[in-house]
């Protein structure tokens, strides 16, 4: 007789974590591939994620003052090459429109016909099509600053593709701002980042270390590139938020110019920011456990799965009033600014089948209600950051009074366990066999889990960051904002170093 599989996800984290992850996204039905080479099919479950995740990003962005537009997907060819670095950056992803029509062949199929006279790129960033509408729409300095924010989907063209982390069409946001002055526009740079900063680590439950781009990592254009980055479960770092400081070289670009208040002509400066359905990935890598998805009650698609236990025709009518009554006084509740939101599951299936299905799609608390728990006017409950063997039950009145308590423990709770993660696989290392070490897989058939985040100094040149990444796979991930400067010796070099950078393999 075979042997039953322990978790409810196979194969777990530990003997294939890529597959893991690609089975945890179909158990919890979040996403599938398309027909589409590349590209998936979001499904609705992940979708009412995403949702959220907009819901909530948006209010802060308008809270700080943006608002929403929207700009083509099609770029023209000639907007990319106004900025060296930008085009040089993204040429090799880019999807190229030359055809207007399909016309019949003469052996049925559909051939492309009407050339473009200018080449269209489906948008890969916006900088160059917003700064165009910019130079428009900024005069003097009474025009600024300009801040706009847009929802979008992105096309990059991409050869190896994986649901959410990297795939050819993403969705996104990406906020675009035009200042009178360049301390302004740092200024902003700095308060997107604490955003995306404050948005993982409240709502996501995912701690985050908020630095800056080297050079080599830097966003193509830009003068400075800040990013918050995560320690996945497999120890590897997921960018999970950018904030560009675009100086004046994209106004430049664009001709977006102002006149001042003496009257002087100049050019704004710009800045660029965003985040994209990458972040479902890093909820399901930094939460999932070997049982499928955990979500973060902030943002989970619905907080309570009531799970209605028949046992018969004569019980039927009694459980199920009960159950929706109970989803009724639920919805009456108020959590984190929105009604509390609980489904009550009438599919047909035996109840531990039901309870599998609501573990793996990660909801945060199951309720399990037959004649006895009817009859006690209780609530037989599970919570999905603790084990099934953990359930417990409640007096009705007393589970909807703390109901909100016990989704704010799982919250706090799923942070505080990635952050000690996080923590315990970050190691100071001094030396080159140490590093080389660290990154070295110790078994070859499972190279992905290995090291963490190494914190190592670095002698600030490029050809270090070159040579780790082609040894090991390595690159610099940031450099903390809040490192102290720390006289040392780089690790790889030997020559002086001012401060510590974080080492880490990533997605």
């Amino acid at each position: 007789m075979a042997q039953q599989p322990k978790t409810a996800i196979t194969p777990c984290r530990a003997d294939d974590y890529p597959e893991w992850y690609q089975q945890v996204i179909k158990a919890a039905d979040l996403a599938e591939n398309s027909p589409v080479r590349g590209c998936m099919v979001i499904k609705p479950w992940g979708y009412r994620l995403w949702e959220n995740i907009q819901r909530v990003l948006d209010k802060m962005f308008k809270d700080t003052g943006h608002q929403n537009a929207y700009f083509p997907l099609f770029i023209p060819k000639s907007f990319l090459e106004k900025e060296a670095a930008h085009v040089e950056g993204f040429a090799k992803e880019c999807a190229v429109v030359t055809h207007h029509r399909l016309e019949a062949g003469p052996d049925g199929t559909l051939v492309p016909a009407g050339e473009l006279e200018e080449p269209l790129i489906v948008r890969p960033t916006s900088e160059t099509i917003i700064g165009a509408m910019f130079a428009k729409w900024v005069q003097s300095y009474r025009d600024l600053p300009l801040l706009i924010n847009q929802w979008a989907n992105i096309v990059r063209w991409e050869m190896r593709t994986r649901l959410f982390l990297r795939t050819t069409e993403f969705l996104w946001q990406e906020g675009h701002t035009a200042h009178a002055s360049l301390d302004e526009a740092r200024e902003e740079t700095t308060r997107m980042l604490g955003i995306y900063t404050k948005f993982a680590e409240e709502y996501m439950a995912m701690p985050v270390i908020r630095g800056e781009k080297t050079e080599l990592e830097r966003f193509p254009g830009a003068v400075s590139t800040y990013s918050i980055e995560a320690m996945m479960q497999d120890r590897k770092a997921l960018q999970a938020g950018t904030s560009h400081f675009l100086g004046q070289n994209f106004s430049k670009a664009s001709e977006i110019r102002f006149l001042d208040q003496s009257g002087k002509e100049e050019y704004a400066w710009t800045t660029s920011w965003g985040v994209s359905t990458r972040l479902i990935g890093g909820i399901i890598m930094t939460h999932g456990d070997d049982d499928g998805l955990i979500l973060p009650p902030r943002l989970a698609p619905a907080h309570v799965a009531i799970l209605p236990v028949i046992h018969g025709d004569d019980t039927r009518t009694a459980v199920l009033d009960y159950c929706d009554s109970l989803a009724r006084e639920l919805a009456g509740v108020s959590y984190d600014g929105r009604p509390l939101e609980a489904i009550v599951d009438r599919s047909e299936g035996r109840g531990g089948e039901k309870v599998w299905a609501w573990i793996k799609k990660g909801i945060p608390l199951y309720c399990e209600i037959g004649p006895r728990d009817i009859a006690a006017n209780g609530v037989f409950v599970g919570r999905r950051d603790k084990s099934r063997k953990e359930r417990f039950t409640l007096p009705r009145g007393e589970f909807i009074a703390k109901v909100t308590s016990i989704l704010d423990e799982i919250q706090a709770n799923l942070f505080s366990r990635a952050r000690d993660y996080r923590d315990n696989n970050m190691k100071v290392i001094d030396t080159r066999e140490d590093f080389y070490s660290y990154f070295t897989p110790k078994n070859s058939e499972k190279p992905e889990i290995h090291g963490g985040f190494a914190l190592c100094h670095w002698n600030g040149s490029p050809g270090v960051e070159k040579q780790v990444q082609d040894d090991l796979g390595v690159t610099i991930r940031c450099i903390p904002l809040d490192s102290e400067e720390e006289p040392g010796t780089c690790v790889i070099s030997g020559e002086p170093s001012r401060r510590r950078v974080i080492f880490a393999k990533s997605y």
